[in-house]
């Protein structure tokens, strides 16, 4: 009986250490000290640094918190939203983003900053998308080349605007040989099209980290207003998780002149140029 007991124990523990060690594996990185641990879903911002530099300057005003990143892009960053696995998601999918109000699972919708969408591609540009009128053209000439484009393929805010744009075209890509569906992050599908000399709708700010190691890409072609690329905040329903009332307070301080400063500054003495535009910028953009 006696050794039962305690190989009932030696199992419950060693399944509470595994539950401990899977509910810490999703953190992608953790940003100061306190014991409130705040779950904030996002991908580039994470990925680029922001995120940090956001949430230890809020924390220096919020000593009781420990922010926890999970690194997802913006369909999965809302999923984890409606799921209650994270309390605050900071993405790029204004539809989706819509829906969640519209549904209840989320609120404060609150607009914090842009970049945009850079077309890449091979320094030969095949393609001819230099030369396009649009990007909607842009992405019509990659086709009708037969050119390799890599997609990320993972539903994320990236992924959901390039499905847009080549629905404008008439085309569907999907299935194609030239067409390489990555399932990836922003930064590893960037080097993977780099290695590969392929078309990739990148983000500015990933762009400009990256395009002093790129080796084989150049960018080709911006400025369409279809390639704007607004950033939003959202976070759940007072009440529905421990750290919902610390949610709104960090998207308050994100919306805030501190945070709008870090915001439109962020890189630029690295880079030469900051790799984001803040919430004032990016209104000139916001549509109802």
């Amino acid at each position: 009986m006696q050794r039962r007991r305690y190989l009932l124990l030696f199992v419950l523990l060693t399944l509470a250490s595994f539950g401990c060690e899977l509910y810490a594996s999703e953190c992608s990185e953790y940003y100061c000290e306190g014991k409130r641990l705040l779950k904030i879903a996002t991908g580039s911002p994470g990925e680029l640094g922001l995120l940090r530099e956001l949430a230890e300057e809020f924390c220096r005003t919020h000593e009781d918190v420990k922010i926890c990143w999970i690194k997802a892009g913006s369909g999965k960053s809302l999923q984890l939203l409606k799921e209650r696995r994270v309390d605050l998601a900071l993405v790029h999918a204004p539809e989706a983003e819509k829906k969640a109000l519209q549904e209840g699972w989320a609120t404060g919708r609150t607009l914090i900053g842009a970049n945009e969408f850079y077309l890449v591609g091979p320094r030969d540009d095949p393609a001819g998308v230099r030369n396009s009128s649009g990007v909607v053209d842009a992405y019509r000439r990659i086709a009708q080349k037969g050119a390799l484009f890599l997609s990320r393929g993972d539903n994320s805010g990236t992924h959901k605007r390039e499905m847009t744009i080549w629905r404008l075209t008439g085309l569907n890509p999907s299935g194609q040989p030239w067409y390489i569906v990555t399932r990836d992050f922003m930064m590893a599908t960037l080097k993977e099209a780099d290695r590969r000399k392929g078309y990739f709708m990148t983000d500015s700010s990933t762009w400009i980290m990256a395009r002093k190691n790129l080796v084989n890409l150049e960018l080709l072609y911006r400025g369409d207003p279809l390639l704007i690329n607004l950033y939003h905040a959202l976070f759940v329903p007072a009440g529905t998780t421990p750290q919902a009332d610390i949610a709104a307070e960090f998207v308050q301080f994100i919306s805030s002149e501190p945070g709008q400063k870090i915001i439109r500054e962020y890189g630029g003495n690295t880079f030469g140029e900051p790799l984001y535009r803040d919430a004032e910028y990016a209104r000139r953009f916001e549509k109802p």
